[in-house]
């Protein structure tokens, strides 16, 4: 269905723009903890129907040229025997959808006017352009990738409002695959989490302080009413080893709390101050912080956030059994939502939460109230997808399904979780 035009390129030409995970910085950083990375310019073609005339202002009556940057970083096991390569965040659809405003009318009393005016372009109704698109990227930047790679896995910036309608869509993908005998198999344990909720920053710090829970806002001013401080650091600052250390430790006691791990001390530590280091010498790349909260000389909790022009992430979060009653993650959340919207970002991402956690008996449910309570909006994407080019990746994913349920199942009810 599609003819691509690959290259591959040494520089970007948005730096710091898109998902954090497609920047070079990223990309760059995963480099020296176990990672190799390659980045291509992507063009391909994609013949216009008259279906998906709305997703441009006029009738379309040429072929639509879509053209993007694509890194795609690769994972070695068994001592280099085999690989995976893994493109974070991209692909996006083929063709841009209708606005929600208008998809709201249309199912309103309106809905005939607005449906005959202008043809309503969702992911649904792309679902065949988006299986052959993974699948037939996969196949082309095959010969571009390293001789041991066995499986190319996707995690396509595509979210829906709702987990019910991003489940709908994995299944139409599943069974087009099917259909079609495409080599596309949807992946049982995710990369990156694919359900989060994004603060939005527009508006004054008023306004974005008003659309979150009013309990939230209450925490907030507690948490500064008793007296906790908030400190931020850089890469570049002098404390940055000492406050490294506090923030591990932090992220021990954590990880003993909750049974959950965590990257080596030496991981963060790089992350950081790197992110410094390339702004110093005049780079455009991410801004990485480390905000510790304080209260009465003992640094309580602490969380790592990067920052680029499109999005903030809040990457890592730690805090103490002590003193929890004070809401320093309150405090610290709401601290760096307003220096990203300092910064110019346009969203906070809280970067993962569980949409099952909605319920009252889950046991993550009190995460999930925690980040849902900032006011930000819900988007739920399709998780990984992989394209098999050799046998083995078979076994591989056999592997991997243990090695979750494993970690996920088994440890967490030993550990009494």
């Amino acid at each position: 269905m599609y003819n691509f035009k690959i290259s591959e390129i040494y520089s970007s030409k948005s730096p710091n723009h898109g998902s954090f995970l497609q920047t070079p910085f990223w990309c760059e950083f995963k480099t020296r903890h176990g990672w190799s990375y390659r980045r291509f310019d992507v063009t391909y073609i994609l013949p216009a129907e008259p279906d998906y005339e709305s997703c441009e202002n006029s009738p379309v009556q040429e072929d639509l040229v879509k053209n993007f940057e694509l890194a795609v970083l690769n994972r070695s096991f068994a001592k280099g025997m085999f690989s995976i390569a893994y493109i974070p965040l991209m692909p996006a659809l083929p063709f841009e959808c209708t606005d929600e405003d208008t998809l709201n009318k249309a199912f309103s009393e309106e809905g005939e006017q607005v449906s005959v005016l202008k043809e309503l372009v969702t992911p649904e109704t792309q679902s065949i352009e988006f299986a052959y698109l993974l699948n037939d990227l996969a196949r082309a930047l095959k010969p571009l990738l390293p001789k041991n790679t066995i499986a190319i896995r996707f995690d396509p910036a595509v979210g829906f409002n709702t987990p019910e309608d991003r489940d709908l869509f994995n299944y139409g993908i599943k069974q087009i695959a099917k259909s079609e005998r495409l080599k596309l198999k949807k992946n049982k344990v995710d990369i990156q989490p694919p359900d989060s909720t994004l603060v939005s920053l527009e508006g004054t710090t008023e306004e974005i302080m008003a659309r979150m829970h009013s309990k939230w806002r209450y925490n907030i001013r507690l948490s500064e009413k008793k007296g906790v401080k908030i400190n931020k650091y850089l890469g570049n600052d002098i404390k940055l080893s000492e406050k490294i250390d506090k923030f591990y430790q932090l992220t021990k006691e954590t990880n003993a709390r909750d049974g959950n791990s965590s990257h080596a001390k030496s991981y963060y530590l790089d992350l950081i101050k790197s992110s410094q280091d390339e702004i110093a010498s005049g780079k455009d790349v991410p801004l990485v912080s480390l905000y510790i909260a304080e209260h009465e000389g003992e640094e309580i909790a602490s969380i790592m956030t990067l920052f680029s022009k499109d999005e903030a992430i809040y990457l890592y979060g730690a805090s103490s059994n002590n003193k929890r009653n004070l809401m320093p993650n309150h405090l610290l959340q709401w601290t760096a939502i307003k220096d990203a919207k300092e910064y110019g970002s346009k969203y906070y991402d809280m970067y993962g939460m569980p949409p099952e956690g909605k319920n009252e008996n889950h046991p993550m449910h009190g995460l999930y109230m925690f980040k849902a309570n900032f006011g930000g909006k819900n988007i739920h994407r399709t998780g990984s997808w992989d394209v098999p080019i050799k046998g083995i990746y078979g076994l591989y994913s056999a592997a991997e399904k243990i090695r979750a349920f494993w970690h996920k199942v088994v440890m967490k009810k030993i550990r009494g979780r």
